[in-house]
């Protein structure tokens, strides 16, 4: 058989995008879609029209007429069967692929993955290999990831290569790795059909590129802690013993990292009896000699966890449910699991003589894409690690805002508050010496010259402001206050 002719796939799918689907399906139908329910999608649908078509066969995976998918893909029908998108069934076409539109604000792209289980209700367990698709889990990394323009990226267990055509629109050459063959084989069909030129390579973490350095590695690497024995899914569970997995990647980057380079890991992490999360974590990072901020947004009970990963798999009204939920909450007290992390590891290597690692939960909302936070994180570190910072201008960030609250009728706020809109919208309590230092930094006099300032009008010793605030400069640098 003469090689499918991508090309011909890809002009024929062009207008099969997140806001076409989104429009034929309305918002309700939508929202349905999400919640993993087709009824409402078949009935908003069913005008036999090109787009609806598509919708039917991929988005929720039903059977269409022979003729109408036919019409659908064109000339590329023949290449839709080659490839393996969809099969015949008599007078009916199936999807046998999940080819899922997908985009940010700027592309449009395509996601090739498996189909999607549980619609309508339907539990099927996965096979071992499933290749996962669009995911909160991936949408979460790709809008952690920041975004300089690099020569060399690394997309860490691809999956259905998802980050790679993200790292893609800002790096020169992009590798791919998975220790999983069929998510290499879709990652590669992927590509293909975007026409994004991807190196994909099969293997386990590092293997594949070892002895190479890249200036961004981004990550989503299989993080459920589960009992060992069992059928392992490839695209959540490793044979690492607990937590391991991200242990290895933290701890082997530096050596896959050019100066200056970021390591992004979407990951989970084991509370363990009897010791702070905090310490564990740290005690990876630190021997690294890499600037790390970590961030847990989630911090999640045994129960709730188990029954979350044995319903991702399928299993929840499978026979020997409780049996196996059982064991999972048994596993985890026989290895002194208390509960189980969830967040955001961000490693750079600064190549300084004192790393700047910062560990620290914050569960509330944040404005996204967060990337641009943590590029400016890099600078704000690099700041801090240069001279006195009194002796330097600042002004108060773009998106800080004040806010003051006391009691009705009062001359004065009891409380002033700055904060940030932006980011991880963190927000800090000033008292009247910070409140005038931030109100009048803008970049014009150091921070000593305005301490001074509202040294003499508060008829305070200026020597010992100065020594008391400095702290506090610090501290409003570091959390982007003071840029």
């Amino acid at each position: 058989m003469a090689t499918p002719d991508v090309g011909r796939l890809r002009e024929a799918i062009d207008g099969f995008t997140v806001d076409a689907v989104h429009g034929i399906l309305g918002d309700a139908a939508w929202r349905a879609l999400a919640r993993n329910e087709t009824v409402p999608g078949l009935r908003a649908t069913a005008d036999g029209s090109t787009l609806s078509t598509l919708i039917r066969l991929f988005q929720l995976q039903a059977a269409v007429p022979r003729a109408s998918a036919e019409a659908a893909f064109g000339d590329a029908w023949e290449t839709a069967l080659a490839l393996g998108l969809v099969e015949l069934d008599g007078d009916e076409a199936r999807a046998l692929l999940d080819l899922r539109p997908y985009g940010d604000e700027t592309h449009d792209w395509w996601v090739v993955c498996d189909l999607t289980p549980g619609l309508d209700g339907r539990e099927n367990p996965r096979d071992p290999s499933y290749v996962l698709g669009i995911s909160e889990a991936s949408s979460s990394l790709a809008q952690l990831t920041v975004r300089p323009q690099v020569d060399r990226a690394l997309d860490l267990g691809t999956g259905c290569g998802v980050q790679a055509l993200h790292l893609a629109t800002h790096s020169r050459d992009v590798v791919a790795t998975d220790v999983n063959r069929r998510a290499t084989d879709l990652t590669r069909l992927t590509a293909a059909i975007n026409g994004v030129d991807l190196d994909v390579r099969e293997g386990s973490l590092f293997e594949p590129v070892a002895g190479e350095r890249f200036d961004l590695i981004s990550t989503n690497p299989p993080f459920v802690v589960s009992p060992p024995e069992g059928d392992r899914l490839v695209y959540r569970e490793t044979g690492f013993p607990g937590d391991d997995v991200v242990r290895r990647i933290v701890t082997q980057a530096p050596d896959h990292l050019n100066d200056g380079g970021w390591c992004q890991v979407l990951a989970a992490w084991i509370h363990e009896d009897g010791v702070p999360w905090q310490e564990r974590l740290a005690s990876w990072i630190e021997p690294t000699g890499m600037d790390a901020w970590v961030v847990q947004r989630e911090r999640v009970d045994l129960p709730e966890y188990a029954e979350m990963w044995l319903a991702d798999a399928g299993l929840r009204h499978a026979p020997g449910h409780l049996e196996r939920y059982d064991r999972w909450l048994s596993w985890f007290a026989e290895q002194r699991i208390e509960a189980m992390g969830f967040g955001w590891i961000t490693l750079r290597k600064a190549g300084r003589a004192t790393p700047q690692v910062r560990i620290e939960e914050w569960t509330g909302p944040v404005a996204q894409p967060v990337s641009s936070e943590f590029a400016a994180w890099a600078g704000r570190t690099d700041a801090l690690d240069t001279g006195d910072l009194l002796d330097r201008a600042w002004r108060v960030g773009d998106d800080v805002v004040q806010e003051t609250a006391g009691p009705v009728g009062a001359p004065d706020p009891a409380i002033i508050r700055a904060v940030r809109m932006g980011g991880l919208r963190p927000t800090r309590q000033l008292d009247t010496i910070e409140a005038g230092l931030v109100s009048a930094s803008d970049g014009d006099l150091t921070a000593g010259q305005l301490l001074d300032a509202i040294a003499q009008l508060l008829e305070q010793d200026a020597a010992e402001v100065r020594r008391t605030y400095e702290p506090a400069v610090r501290e409003l640098v570091a959390d982007g206050f003071l840029v």
